[in-house]
């Protein structure tokens, strides 16, 4: 039977009867299920798919390539998965990951399960070995004979959905399934699995062309009426995460209304200005002290929590960061609110943010008296470059503020290690969707590899600060070679992993090894056909990242910087210890 597209529209909130869409009239070839896969895929807006090809994944990837979605083919599955999270970001829309059986689909679990921690829209489409080859010791055998299916192959804590499709009679239902996914707010990784023979096969029953519907929680009009009810009895502070990067503007709006005091988590960087007046600093790890001073000095009544988790990295669940009165906290996952200080007085609220501060906004006074206390801020210290010694992480941060957060409009991004630490802590934006970080799963290699994706998908410079431990560990300098794709790896190289150095010794513990060999980054980027620098004088740093900056395609900026210059990391060292990890 020919494959024919119905239109469905698809909305969350209501049980879908397929029964009731109309059927395209027009008849069209027959399609095997690797195409009609990847029609479904084009249909749902994916633009990219990235990935590493093989034998069983073939149909497939042959597919992909006669579609409108442009293939990128890198040189590891995790890579290609922190690629494809950091390009949904830049974009907003689905991308699609693929691998082939058995070690393709281990190596992608990482990537896949960062894609989850920081919200992600991917779809991961994976072979699996026929039927009939299955228990033969069939080459990277991908079966229940070989590998766990649970998790794997089944929705769970990696894949809110994952099926292995057995048949094309399942495609309407697979497609409904990953539609609904996609049309939620929040993220959502799907994984389908198709056995290599099913990929070749005829599709057998009419599919689906779905129209994406979003169904979003919002509040009641008795919560909204509570919440200003509760930040109107005094002094509130609002503390902003990254699930509140669509409300920047009611935001400010909010704040400059009332006074209040504003704190971001470390993911939120920029979505309020963190030069506002009002701004008292960064939570958490590599914070500021002028969140704590102002917690201590001008404690306020509540806190309006904003599209955060208030996990560790957020708050470290310092007692400190709890208002007199309670929390106000907002999140599209109920699970969330009364988590992190489930001993707090948490009024939970689930809706989007931005929803909840436009009808918010609605219902507030518009005067309720400015703030005339002064906020504690954070200031940065300028330094000059010295003559002798090697690169100080200060001095380099802020010549990258100077020359890259207010010099250009590239995309900033910092790796897991020291080099968030010092990112955090030191540079400065002033409005989104210039700046991220993984803190949560906090893998070494999202940024050395999803800053190829973020470029890409953005059609602009993207900037990944790095160290040389995760830079070893898994870059794609090769791949954005081959797409020219206007990457910059800028790696803190100290020839160590020095956040582990540095926080064991904190800790207590003696004679543990952290360093490593140093690299020469600059000449195996050149093998791989990029431009690079090497910088060993502070005094150098500033023309090289302007070259950076300047480069058509992909560029790497190796610094030797100073090991001995402690990261502002003793936030998580202090967690640590208060969890157990010490030698003392």
């Amino acid at each position: 039977m020919d494959a024919k597209f119905e239109d469905i529209k698809v909305n969350p909130s209501k049980k879908l009867n397929l029964t009731e869409q109309q059927f395209d009239s027009k008849s069209s070839r027959a399609f095997s299920v690797a195409e009609a896969v990847v029609k479904i895929l084009e249909e749902m807006g994916v633009q990219y798919a990235f990935g590493v090809s093989g034998g069983a994944i073939a149909p497939v990837w042959a597919a992909l390539h006669q579609s409108s979605i442009q293939v990128l083919h890198f040189r590891h599955e995790a890579g290609a998965a922190f690629a494809a999270t950091e390009a949904y970001f830049a974009s907003d829309r689905p991308v699609v990951v693929f691998t082939t059986t058995g070690p393709g689909i281990i190596n992608v679990l990482t990537g896949l399960l960062a894609a989850r921690w920081e919200g992600a829209k991917v779809i991961f489409v994976s072979a699996s070995t026929s039927s009939p080859q299955r228990g033969r010791w069939a080459c990277q055998e991908t079966s229940n004979y070989t590998m766990p299916s649970a998790g794997i192959f089944t929705s769970g804590t990696i894949f809110h959905y994952a099926t292995t499709l057995e048949s094309s009679d399942e495609l309407p239902e697979v497609a409904r399934r990953i539609a609904i996914g996609l049309g939620q707010p929040g993220g959502f990784v799907a994984h389908i699995s198709i056995p290599t023979n099913i990929q070749t096969s005829s599709v057998k029953t009419s599919l689906p062309r779905v129209t994406l519907s979003q169904a979003t929680a919002t509040a009641s009009e008795e919560t909204i009426a509570e919440c200003v009810h509760l930040l109107s009895k005094g002094p509130f502070a609002i503390w902003v995460g990254f699930g509140a990067r669509g409300a920047a503007k009611e935001i400010c709006q909010l704040a400059e209304r009332t006074g209040a005091a504003v704190m971001c988590s470390p993911r939120a960087k920029g979505i309020f200005p963190e030069d506002h007046p009002q701004f008292v600093g960064v939570t958490g790890f590599g914070g500021h002290e002028s969140v704590f001073r102002y917690m201590r000095e001008q404690r306020p009544r509540h806190i309006l929590v904003l599209g955060t988790r208030l996990g560790e990295f957020t708050s470290l669940w310092n007692p400190v960061m709890t208002p007199w009165q309670g929390l106000l906290h907002v999140d599209i996952d109920p699970q969330v609110p009364g988590t992190a200080y489930p001993s707090t007085e948490t009024f939970a609220i689930q809706s989007d943010v931005e929803i909840f501060m436009k009808n918010l906004l609605k219902n507030f006074p518009e005067s309720t008296g400015a703030r005339t206390i002064m906020l504690p801020q954070f200031k940065c210290d300028l330094i000059k470059p010295q003559v002798n010694g090697l690169v100080r992480p200060e001095l380099l941060m802020n010549l990258i503020q100077q020359v890259i957060v207010d010099g250009s409009d590239a995309l900033v991004m910092a790796e897991s290690g020291n080099s968030f630490a010092w990112v955090i802590h030191l540079l400065r934006f002033n409005t989104q969707n210039r700046y991220r970080i993984s803190n949560g799963f906090g893998s070494m290699g999202h940024f050395v590899t999803g800053v190829v994706g973020a470029a890409l998908a953005r059609n602009g410079k993207a900037v990944a600060i790095v160290g040389d431990g995760a830079m070893l560990m898994n870059s794609e300098v090769n791949t954005a070679v081959k797409y020219q794709v206007p990457a910059v790896w800028i790696i803190l190289n100290d020839g160590r992993y020095n956040i582990c150095e540095q926080g064991i010794a904190y800790l207590g513990f003696k004679n543990v090894d952290a360093t490593i060999p140093q690299a020469d980054f600059v000449k195996i980027a050149q093998g791989m056909g990029a431009e690079g620098i090497r910088v060993e004088r502070e005094a150098d740093v500033q023309v090289a990242l302007e070259k950076a900056i300047a480069a058509k395609g992909p560029f790497v900026v190796d610094v030797i910087i100073d090991p001995t210059q402690i990261a502002p990391a003793q936030s998580r060292n202090l967690s640590l210890i208060l969890q157990g990890a010490t030698n003392y």
